[in-house]
């Protein structure tokens, strides 16, 4: 009988501390990753006017969705959505931090945008730090990949 108790309270324990462990390392606690690209495929063409989905993205930490302004047929020009609303003006000269984030998942370095972004395929490189998130939307011309324009969300 003292065995089986003697058992059964390590078994308890072993639990506990099992526990324990899983909650110190859930993920949720630690937040969204500092650099991050999703890829996006563009709308198709014939889609109706006005403005198409092209793509979504759901995660716990909030909703992308890629959008494309379209007229007779033909998408003219892509854009984000983050959490149902366009994304707010980047800073005119964006950090370091997010220049770096491009770069490391091999996109060009950000300068310039373009006015109306268009393309293939699209990505949306997102970066963030302590205080600021922001996306950066990228064009596939069908050889190269060049920058469009950047948002806060």
């Amino acid at each position: 009988m003292k065995q089986t108790m003697s058992m059964l309270l390590g078994v308890g324990l072993g639990m506990i501390a099992v526990g324990a462990f899983a909650a110190a390392k859930h993920p949720a606690e630690k937040g969204p990753p500092a650099c991050a690209a999703l890829t996006f495929r563009a709308v198709a063409s014939g889609a109706g006017d006005g403005d198409q989905q092209a793509g979504f993205y759901r995660s716990r930490y909030g909703t992308l969705a890629l959008h494309a302004s379209v007229k007779g047929g033909q998408a003219t020009d892509y854009f984000v959505l983050a959490d149902g609303k366009k994304l707010a003006a980047a800073p005119p000269a964006l950090p370091d931090w997010a220049v770096n984030c491009a770069t490391t998942k091999k996109m060009p370095k950000p300068d310039s945008g373009t006015p109306s972004c268009t393309g293939q395929r699209f990505r949306v490189v997102l970066a963030h730090d302590a205080k600021q998130r922001l996306a950066l939307l990228y064009g596939f011309d069908g050889s190269t990949w060049h920058y469009c324009s950047a948002g806060s969300y």
